[in-house]
């Protein structure tokens, strides 16, 4: 009896080690929930279409095979595509519609340095040539153009750009072509980029272009400080686009607001307008927290930006322009700041050069004004503003309203300069430059904020589930 016992319980052992070891060897289903602008029909893992990630096998391949394979659930409720936890290198590959990319939370993606792997496209038509080069540019490290709802999130999961090769070789100025973006998408709407971390892009991070409907969220951005173009999140020729929530540190303008440069941005004529920016944390020791321009000349209007934090950084809020660059930069309001160890607070330049070429017409002349600013402090500021308009052309409506500016120990002499602008001012300190008239303290109106509601503030979030 206590033989077949032994036989019996050697077996039942046996039996459940066995399984154990099945399960293993399986993938185990593995569920989430987060929220999305759509939620999906259809999952797949990277590692259904051969992924591997330990960080060395180029990846490259499979992120292009399992887009292209759930393209096909674009029209029968899309499709989701999970990068599970591990190091997954990859170049540059394409994004379709209807279409959700999300990264487990201690998944990474690791930017190929093979540039072979970045396909060459050709310069954007609103600005004639690369930003690094006269010629094309590389493909962004994730790209789609010509699409419709396409969400890329996570649960914190991180890209990275792997950039300091890319920043070297501009140094050294070897490019043959303009570095790739971490993420572009470009005639594009319905897009959600969220809940992720960037690392070291080679240049800029986020870049939406030529696209509308635009919701930017939750995004954590890191780079080196002297990194060279790491601008964060710049939004170019879009309509109906809202940042909120973001933490930034970066080597240039943490948010750069753009529509084309010179002729070419003229010509294509697409402007950037109905931006909101909220709740956006800034270090940027040599660029600005939110600039607009320089490459403005297909307009910019209506940006709304509010509770923004800035530390260690160039300029609150700049306007970046010259002669050569038409279009406008109007109807801009900022409210609720907060800044901390500053080099100007606000910062207007009408003599930025910078050109695409020699081509550009002397006679483009840029158009600013409305320009409203209110409900900030700072503190161990340089200089509290630097407002620089053009000669015969001036830059009119700056409204500063209910602003106070401590001055560091080692402030400049002059706290204020002020040429070819004209504006008014109300509870401001120190007392600004005489240029902005002083409505005194019952013009309780000054500088208001538009009260309206954007549409893409009413955009509706979901609660997703997927499994994988």
């Amino acid at each position: 009896m206590k033989k077949t016992f032994g036989i019996i319980l050697m077996l039942v052992i046996f039996i459940f080690l066995n399984g154990a070891e099945s399960r293993k060897a399986r993938n185990i289903l593995e569920s989430f929930e987060f929220t999305a602008i759509s939620c999906r029909e259809h999952s797949a893992s990277i590692t259904e279409f051969g992924g591997v990630g330990d960080g060395v096998t180029p990846n490259t391949k499979a992120f292009q095979d399992a887009v292209n394979h759930l393209s096909q659930f674009g029209s029968d409720g899309g499709a989701h595509l999970h990068v599970p936890a591990g190091k997954w290198l990859t170049g540059s590959f394409n994004l379709t519609s209807h279409f959700t990319l999300y990264l487990h939370k201690d998944a990474v993606i690791l930017a190929s340095q093979d540039l072979n792997e970045y396909p060459l496209i050709d310069p954007l038509p609103s600005y004639g040539r690369g930003r690094d080069t006269s010629g094309g540019r590389y493909a962004s490290l994730i790209f789609g153009t010509n699409l419709t709802d396409v969400v890329v999130t996570g649960d914190n999961g991180t890209i990275d750009g792997q950039g300091e090769s890319w920043w070297q070789q501009f140094h050294e100025g070897t490019l043959q072509y303009t570095r790739p973006y971490l993420i572009e998408i470009m005639f594009s709407n319905n897009i959600q980029i969220s809940n992720l971390t960037l690392l070291n892009s080679p240049s800029w991070n986020v870049h939406p272009i030529y696209s509308s409907n635009i919701l930017v969220q939750g995004l954590t951005i890191i780079a080196p400080v002297r990194s060279p173009n790491t601008d964060g999140i710049n939004p170019d020729s879009c309509t109906n686009t809202r940042i909120e929530d973001c933490y930034i540190v970066s080597g240039d303008d943490c948010v750069a607001v753009k529509s084309g440069w010179d002729q070419y941005g003229i010509t294509f004529g697409m402007p950037t307008k109905q931006l909101i920016i909220r709740r956006l944390t800034c270090i940027s020791p040599s660029s600005a927290t939110i600039a607009l321009g320089s490459e403005m000349s297909g307009g910019i209007q209506d940006v709304r930006a509010e509770d923004i934090t800035a530390v260690n950084t160039e300029s609150g809020v700049r306007i970046k322009t010259g002669i050569g660059r038409g279009g406008y930069v109007k109807d801009i309001y900022v409210k609720r700041m907060t800044m901390h160890t500053m080099k100007w607070v606000f910062w207007i330049t009408g003599n930025y050069g910078s050109h695409a070429d020699n081509n550009y017409d002397p006679n483009a002349f840029p158009v600013v004004e409305g320009i409203n600013y209110r409900d900030m402090v700072a503190d161990n500021v340089s200089m509290a503003g630097s407002l620089q308009g053009i000669s015969g052309d001036p830059f009119t409506g700056i409204c500063i309203s209910n602003v106070t500016i401590g001055m560091a120990v080692n402030h400049k002499k002059l706290i204020w300069n002020c040429t070819d602008v004209a504006g008014t001012a109300r509870g401001v300190s120190p007392s600004p430059c005489d240029s902005l008239v002083d409505q005194g303290l019952e013009n309780t109106e000054s500088c208001a904020f538009p009260e309206d509601v954007l549409s893409i503030d009413t955009v509706e979030i979901k609660r997703c589930s997927s499994t994988v």
